[in-house]
């Protein structure tokens, strides 16, 4: 039996004023996301545990509190149309999920777009991802009207990295030899805003659709290390595919269990990879209506 998550006794009737909300609205993806629906002049408001360090440009709204704070999120969450849903790589992801899933149902906002990962039903021990799995069931279960997002490994978390690869030649991250189809922030921040304006601006919630965010090239870590040696001008060598090294380093920065979340997430870069399936590319080109950014341009920028 199917599982509707509003009836239509339940459905708010469409405002005149209508407003996205966005959630992890400072961190990497969520500024971008912000931007861009700036850009096209959305009403825009953002969830933030601290204004006062939001930063956010001029015309978000920003309402203070957390997706643990019901009484907040409420308040977030009253007069919003559409959700847009990041959920941080934390302990208790999870949690935050459903909480947020369930207290937009009550405020009877009909149209989401959530942020997954790809491969989430294949790289089923690794925690992150499996989260990600089993909020993508609540949604499709619970018949949400949601666009989800499915992003590769994102170009930009190799910032990070950038002073190894600089100062020592070495392209440290042990991604391995099947390729990752990696995607620039900024195409996701603006496909993201894309599919929350064609859900706001639709007179009647639009059907579930999910789409996969890879970007136009599907690399390996010797092809990103040849890719730096191009762009430096001398020799960078790839690190290899020592993971156990790879969480060691991590947890110099990060809590172990998400060092061993990170290691387990290249495991299976290097026994499944990140493949785009047949026509994505070409997808994702036709709705931004340009190319995707490539590494190579990334690594440019960086360099400069």
């Amino acid at each position: 039996m199917d599982l509707y998550f509003w009836t239509a006794s339940q459905a708010p009737t469409r405002r005149h004023h209508m407003t996205i909300l966005v959630t992890g609205a400072t961190g990497r993806i969520g500024r971008q996301v912000i931007d861009q629906l700036i850009a096209r002049d959305a009403d825009v408001r953002a969830l933030v545990r601290n204004p006062a360090t939001a930063n956010l440009p001029a015309g978000v709204s920003i309402v203070e509190g957390d997706l643990f704070d019901i009484d907040s999120l409420r308040s977030a969450f009253a007069d919003v149309s559409t959700l847009f849903l990041l959920n941080a790589v934390t302990a208790d992801e999870f949690t935050q999920a459903l909480i947020a899933l369930n207290v937009a149902r009550e405020a009877g906002i009909e149209r989401v777009v959530y942020l997954s990962v790809i491969h989430s039903d294949l790289y089923v021990n690794v925690p992150h991802f499996a989260v990600k799995f089993a909020v993508e069931r609540m949604i499709e279960q619970m018949g949400v009207s949601a666009t989800i997002l499915r992003p590769a490994y994102f170009i930009d978390n190799d910032i990070s990295i950038k002073d190894v690869v600089t100062g020592h030649g070495v392209y440290p991250m042990p991604i391995g030899g099947k390729g990752l189809a990696m995607i620039d922030a900024r195409d996701i921040g603006e496909i993201a805003a894309i599919e929350l304006l064609r859900r706001e601006q639709s007179s009647t919630p639009l059907p579930l659709d999910h789409i996969t965010l890879v970007g136009p090239d599907t690399l390996t870590g010797t092809d990103i290390a040849g890719l730096w040696t191009e762009v430096l001008g001398r020799p960078i060598a790839y690190g290899g595919d020592n993971t156990a090294g790879f969480e060691q380093t991590l947890r110099q920065f990060s809590p172990s269990w998400m060092a061993f979340d990170m290691r387990l997430m290249a495991e299976r870069f290097q026994s499944e990879g990140m493949i785009p399936a047949t026509g994505e590319v070409e997808r994702l080109t036709a709705l931004l209506g340009r190319p995707l950014r490539s590494y190579r341009d990334f690594a440019a920028e960086i360099a400069a």
